[in-house]
């Protein structure tokens, strides 16, 4: 048995601010050995990361994954694009909301299952309005002075 290297998730924390989630899809990803390997490590940003269909099929595109350092020439280009797998009703029901007007699909959290494959989770997301953000700003700073104070009076 080899040694298990256990990984914390990768979070966009950006698309939580710029957009509010209408519906999020847990989706597996085409990824080669290497790419894997570097997931593992934690060595991915999802910050850039977009999600398109082209020919049927979803694809996260600028998804940066590092090279993984031990790698040889067979190592992975760090910016390709990558297929996600998702059940065929859900890429219909996915691309018909993303021809409307303002929904979009934003990649969200890069994890690994108990069983060892990556997934991506996306939302189906619309874009914020300048008001919405900052009424996120002022329930995420009330929040925090209302757990400074519980945490005073404990």
């Amino acid at each position: 048995m080899g040694v298990k290297l256990v990984t914390k998730e990768i979070i966009n924390r950006k698309a939580r601010f710029e957009f509010s989630f209408i519906q999020q899809y847990e989706a597996g990803l085409v990824l080669s050995g290497t790419e894997v390997k570097a997931l593992r490590q934690g060595l991915a940003n999802l910050n850039d990361a977009y999600c398109l269909f082209d020919h049927g099929s979803l694809v996260v595109k600028n998804m940066f994954i590092a090279e993984y350092d031990h790698g040889t020439i067979y190592n992975h280009d760090a910016r390709r694009d990558r297929r996600l797998l998702l059940h065929k009703s859900e890429l219909k029901k996915l691309e018909r909301r993303v021809t409307e007007k303002g929904y979009t699909i934003v990649p969200y959290k890069l994890y690994f299952t108990d069983r060892g494959f990556a997934k991506l989770e996306i939302a189906l997301a619309q874009g914020k309005k300048a008001f919405d953000k900052r009424e996120t700003i002022k329930e995420r700073d009330s929040k925090r002075d209302l757990d400074r104070i519980k945490k005073i009076k404990l």
